[in-house]
């Protein structure tokens, strides 16, 4: 009797095991049910605005050290393994946030919180498009991406819609235990990544493979372009999400009622998500046109002061998360396999760099005007993208022609 043939992996059975995976671990990696209370955390510790939005600078600046050197050495190793390692730092320091709660304590939280967020931002990227073109699926990778963030903005708000009752039955160590649990949740699924590329050679060495992403970005002027474009799109989106239980509990909110508003902003930002394969289609008129209109909803919302207002900041997240996916999307089809670690992450530091000048700004800002002007300020970075893209976007001939 002949022996049964091993079972060959086919690329439907290898996509199959990238999405579920991915999913699953975009929506552990945000199932976190410290988030829409740690700023109240902050402030009940006896912290002032400043003193947080210090927090939150120190939180980029960590990503702004660390996110290149571990973008290239994504491309030097196994990306598989520092996708597993990243989780295990952010639970460290929500551990130390909610058994020590001290300024020091949150600092060094946010140290390890950094450090996780930058291992995991460009080696995800670069993990799953690399392992797209291998299954000749490449042109999946926004829609992936953005059902992907999609999952990860659902487990945001069953988390929201979760920490009210843990909170309220055992405060923030509740809350905090099972931000760690899912933490090494996350790390346990990240192992079921597929891996099949071979890391750059010179392992040890990954400096060459820094200095190999650099030289492409300097050499192609379409690359360089895009990088420019993730951190326009991301940075004060990225830091405004941080002060939005701040935002909502200053219309008047009580605190075990903070969560239940931020759903709503949240939902939004899913919808954006969501939409991303549709979205994928538009050029660069189509994303200024996005953005604009995004900025319009944030600053007229935000500046309401009211908890109607807070319907406009969701429709804006909306469109400034479907922003980000087109973003992240275009860069990776400009870039090269080799480096496409270290890339991504050349444009998480841009990111991370701009937001630290966001934190401080807003920090001031909110500090003198409240944080409903503060909120409503951030929309106007994302006008001057708009007009900057819609003038890359007309066509050449309209471009040269004298008004």
């Amino acid at each position: 009797m002949r022996p049964s043939p091993a079972p060959v992996s086919t690329p439907a059975t290898g996509l199959r095991r990238l999405t579920r995976t991915l999913y699953g671990y975009a929506f552990l990696d945000e199932f976190v049910l410290l988030y829409p209370v740690y700023a109240l955390l902050f402030s009940d510790t006896g912290l002032s605005v400043r003193q947080i939005s210090s927090l939150f600078a120190l939180w980029s600046l960590t990503g702004v050290v660390l996110e290149v050197p571990s973008g290239a050495w994504a491309d030097a190793t196994s990306r598989r393994r520092l996708l597993a390692l990243a989780p295990l730092l952010t639970a460290a320091g929500f551990a130390l946030w909610v058994l020590v709660p001290s300024y020091a304590s949150f600092a060094v939280g946010f140290v390890l919180w950094g450090a996780g967020g930058a291992l995991g931002s460009g080696t995800l990227a670069a993990l799953v498009y690399d392992e797209l073109e291998r299954l000749d699926a490449a042109g999946r990778y926004a829609g992936l991406m953005g059902r992907a963030r999609a999952c990860g903005l659902v487990a945001v708000m069953a988390a929201m819609a979760l920490a009210g009752p843990v909170f309220a039955r055992g405060g923030y160590l509740a809350v905090g235990t099972a931000s760690v649990l899912t933490c090494l949740l996350a790390a346990g699924t990240a192992t079921r990544f597929p891996e099949h590329r071979t890391p750059a050679a010179g392992a040890d060495r990954w400096t060459a493979t820094l200095r190999a992403g650099l030289d492409e970005a300097r050499a192609d002027r379409s690359v360089r372009g895009a990088l420019l474009l993730v951190p326009a799109v991301t940075a004060v989106f990225g830091a405004l999400d941080e002060y939005t239980p701040l935002l909502v509990r200053a219309t008047g909110v009580a605190a075990p009622t903070v969560p239940w508003y931020l759903l709503l902003i949240w939902a939004g930002a899913t919808a954006g998500g969501l939409l991303a394969k549709p979205g994928s289609r538009l050029g660069s008129r189509g994303l200024a046109a996005l953005l604009a209109g995004a900025a319009c909803a944030l600053g007229v919302g935000a500046a309401s002061g009211s908890r109607a207002g807070l319907a406009l900041v969701a429709l804006a997240f909306g469109g400034l998360q479907l922003a980000v996916v087109l973003a992240d999307a275009r860069l990776q089809r400009r870039i090269e396999d080799t480096g496409r670690a270290t890339l991504t992450s050349v444009a998480g530091f841009g990111s991370e760099l701009t937001t630290v000048a966001v934190y401080a700004g807003y920090g001031a800002l909110a500090t003198a005007a409240g944080h409903a002007t503060a909120f409503a300020w951030g929309a106007a970075p994302y006008l001057l993208t708009a007009a900057l893209l819609a003038t890359v976007g007309r066509p050449r001939k309209a471009r040269n022609e004298s008004p």
